[in-house]
This record gives C-alpha cells, structure tokens and sequence, in this order.
C-alpha cells in the first residue's frame, strides 16, 4: 500500500537533494493531496521541492472527498496536513508520513502510523543508502532550514548506530 505524504517531507528531503529516499522506500510511490501539490509545487514555485515533485513520476495527486474528519482536522491543522491525514484513511492507507507533532499526533490518535523525514534518513542510512546520517542531518538543519531538537537528533543517530546507546 502506498503512504500518503505531506508537504514538509517532499520539502526537506528535495533541499537536500535526498528525495530519491522515499522512491526508493516505497517503491510502488506516494500519495499527496491536492493541498499538498499546491503548497508544494503551485505556491511553492522556485522553492526546494517545486520541481522535483512536479516531475516524480512516482508521486500520485488524490482528491480528498469533503467528510467530518476532515472539516474537524482542517480546524487544528493546516490544509495540507489535513488533507494528508484524511486521505490516508480515505483510501485505507495505514501510514502517513508528516513531521509535525500535532499532526503527527492527530495520524496516530486515528489509528494511523507516522513517520516523518528524520526515519526516512535513518531508513536510508540502514540501506546503506546515506553513508551517514550525522551529515544528512547537519544538512537537513543547515541547508534544508529543518527544526531538529537535540533529543531526535541523539535519539537518530543512536537508531543509525551513529552513536552507543546511553547509559
């Protein structure tokens, strides 16, 4: 089954020219709503992601249809957001990909799994496809304007076994 994506993961995975991650995780491709494509690649024209999304061929635009769940996630979350969650239980998707807590939170508390750019990496690095993901991270921070706490960094880069388990 294909995972639903929203826009904050196309955004900074494409600022550090790592979107090629999520094509190669989910080989059969992703899904974004409507809202995402135009946050993305409408809005965001000349910004990281805007290209490179336009141009996957693995990236399939939904329509997310009105209901309840959406009009209540549209009040908490913003649009795209919204759309990504409502679209993943729209088409019985079980995992969205979102780095925001609230929407994170809001994925998980409707029953869905979450996973976000920083477990995209730490994926990528277990595939030996990033040959580190202390590097990958900086960047993400650096080049990709990416808020990263202290703690979900350590916590990575442990997962990557970048570094030893605390004590």
């Amino acid at each position: 089954m294909k995972p639903v994506t929203n826009s904050s993961v196309l955004i900074a995975l494409s600022a550090i020219d790592r979107l090629d991650l999520l094509s190669r995780r989910f080989p059969d491709g992703v899904l974004i709503p409507r809202a995402v494509w135009r946050e993305v690649v409408e809005t965001g024209q000349g910004r990281p992601g805007a290209a490179a999304v336009q141009a996957a061929q693995w990236i399939t635009v939904c329509d997310t249809l009105p209901s309840s769940t959406l009009d209540l996630l549209r009040s908490e979350l913003d649009d795209g957001e919204a759309e990504a969650i409502a679209l993943a239980l729209q088409e019985q998707c079980t995992l969205v990909l979102v780095d925001e807590s609230e929407a994170r939170r809001a994925a998980s508390q409707l029953g869905l799994s979450v996973l976000g750019t920083v477990g995209i990496l730490i994926w990528g690095r277990r595939a030996a496809l990033l040959p580190c993901l202390r590097s990958a991270l900086d960047e993400l921070v650096g080049r990709g304007q990416f808020h990263l706490g202290s703690d979900v960094y350590s916590r990575a880069l442990r997962a990557a076994d970048e570094i030893p388990p605390s004590t």
